[in-house]
């Protein structure tokens, strides 16, 4: 969420830095509640001193005996006054707060400027594509023929776009994500094993609700949702709390199942691993100060870019524009993996730094060890990495002309196997 405060000072920037995202965007509306807003403030304010300079008359005219009944009475309206602007007050405050809770956070100054994701722009690559000196197959067709995912019956089980893993397929799905949470560790990420579902004041805290309500999946009755990634549980980890500035920054790394029905995605790259409903994820999150933020999130786009060349997939690295970066971010990575199938490259990690937008959500801070000043602290995360799409890439960056696919030699402590 944006702070008001910011707005307030620099309105014509902070609506120039959002039409960056979308020439419709605005805060102009928000400007407007907030001037009535302290105008009724400044009433109230006024309205309480003057009630308490009446009250002190009522009991200098009771001492000398006078009848108080008139001043009285103008106190009481004095009161009701108060009373009606404050009630208006706390509609204002609702109204602005849903207002900020539906404007995106402001793209960092270093944003590529776009309006789509056709402006993105690369800035490097490693490895080369494979070239194939046979008919190489999309990894669809070839977890179909080696009975690795029964795309069928996943959807007999549950409806399109969700998937049964079976046999060495499950266990190389497995064997990712443990690799991904040892090597993780191993770079200094603490391990958490959080909730599957959270609730609504989590999901807001880190911006899914409430703009993207309908591209998740809620439980009945119950206010929980289950959970788009693990971002959402573990950024929340601290929300409402302070942290001594001694604890940052926090590093975190999570395996969790994630679920989004992705509204308005029909059609779009429904086949096989890359766009399902149900899918597996390792998630990386940091909290830190704002002076190490920037130099927070290389690290972390760095550690996700290790767990690619472990695996020899050859991918790219693309600065997403402001009119394709996430809702609640300021800045992106996005890693791309080689997909044969495609003849492309393939988001296979986001790697966003948030500044405080989510903190200020969340309510989540710090106290500064030489002021004593609380402040908020600065949330990142990436995918470290997305666990079907790197099992998509492997089976079709690894396939042989006998119709084998080569296990990653990191890989092979983990599935007991070399090759499917």
């Amino acid at each position: 969420m944006l702070d008001i405060k910011l707005i307030r000072e620099n309105p014509e920037k902070i609506n120039e830095l959002l039409k960056r995202r979308n020439p419709e965007l605005s805060i102009d509306e928000v400007l407007k509640i907030d001037e009535e807003r302290r105008r009724i403030q400044t009433s109230v304010d006024e309205l309480r001193a003057l009630r308490k300079k009446e009250s002190q008359k009522i009991g200098e005219l009771k001492k000398s005996g006078q009848n108080t009944d008139e001043i009285q009475s103008e106190v009481k309206k004095i009161g009701d006054d108060i009373k009606n602007l404050e009630e208006k007050q706390i509609e204002l405050d609702n109204r602005q707060r849903d207002l900020l809770l539906h404007i995106p956070n402001i793209p960092d100054e270093t944003t590529p400027i776009g309006a789509s994701d056709a402006d993105n722009i690369e800035v490097m690559r490693w490895g080369n594509p494979r070239e194939f000196n046979f008919e190489f197959k999309a990894h669809w067709d070839l977890c179909e023929e080696k009975n690795l995912v029964d795309f069928e019956r996943g959807v007999k089980l549950s409806q399109s776009r969700f998937t049964l893993y079976r046999g060495k397929g499950a266990r190389l799905e497995r064997a990712v994500i443990n690799f991904f949470l040892e090597e993780h560790n191993r770079q200094g990420y603490e391990e958490v094993l959080p909730p599957f579902m959270a609730n609504s004041s989590t999901m807001t805290g880190t911006g899914q609700l409430p703009k993207f309500r309908e591209d998740m999946y809620k439980c009945e009755d119950e206010d929980l949702y289950l959970i788009p990634t693990a971002e959402v549980p573990v950024t929340n980890i601290y929300s409402g709390e302070i942290l001594s500035e001694e604890d940052l920054p926090k590093w975190f790394a999570a395996y969790t199942p994630c679920f989004r029905r992705e509204a308005g995605s029909a059609g779009k790259d429904t086949r096989g691993l890359i766009r399902v409903h149900q899918f597996n994820k390792v998630e990386m999150v940091k909290l830190c100060t704002p002076q190490t933020s920037a130099i927070e999130h290389e690290k972390l786009t760095n550690d996700a870019e290790e767990m690619l060349k472990l695996l020899n997939l050859p991918y790219r690295k693309v600065a997403l524009s402001s009119g394709d970066i996430g809702f609640s971010a300021n800045k992106c990575w996005d890693l791309e993996v080689w997909m044969p199938s495609y003849g492309t490259y393939k988001e296979i990690s986001s790697c966003s730094n948030y500044g405080d937008y989510q903190a200020r959500r969340a309510n989540i801070r710090y106290r500064d060890k030489e002021t004593g000043k609380v402040q908020f602290v600065h949330t990142i995360n990436g995918s470290g990495l997305a666990v079907g799409r790197t099992v998509a890439a492997i089976i079709e960056n690894f396939q042989e002309a006998d119709g084998t696919i080569v296990i990653p030699e990191v890989l092979r402590k983990y599935t007991g196997f070399d090759k499917i």
